[in-house]
């Protein structure tokens, strides 16, 4: 299945493509450049988040909802990252010992589909 991605480093660019070998139990995976289709292998370790997108433009102008309650998704969590960012939504499985953890949105309007998060990189993840 092919995935519209949008990969953050804490410190560098941004990458956007399209995935199809993503597997949380993994420590890589290809993405195929938005542009230039070009072809790059990234490593899970250094990352921030992999955002698995509707569309690669989004909103900028949209304001996301932290107050909808979505069922079926997990429990409502909110994770602070180190570079001040903060995701509200709902994970089905965090832990702190693993490498990442799945959050999706609790905006269903989001262009977010799920944001796949690196522990590393959080500063501190709560359960709401």
């Amino acid at each position: 299945m092919q995935n519209k991605v949008v990969v953050h480093h804490p410190d560098g660019p941004l990458v956007k493509g399209i995935t199809n070998n993503f597997f949380p139990n993994k420590d890589k995976f290809d993405v195929a450049d938005d542009t230039t289709g070009e072809v790059r292998e990234v490593p899970l370790v250094g990352l921030k988040a992999v955002f698995f997108v509707k569309s690669f433009e989004g909103d900028q102008s949209y304001q996301e909802r932290t107050d909808v309650e979505r069922t079926g998704f997990g429990k409502k969590i909110q994770v602070d990252f180190k570079d001040g960012e903060t995701l509200v939504g709902y994970s089905p499985g965090f832990a702190k010992n693993r490498q990442g953890f799945f959050v999706f949105p609790a905006d269903p309007d989001s262009n977010n589909d799920r944001v796949y998060v690196i522990t590393e990189a959080t500063q501190d993840v709560r359960f709401l």
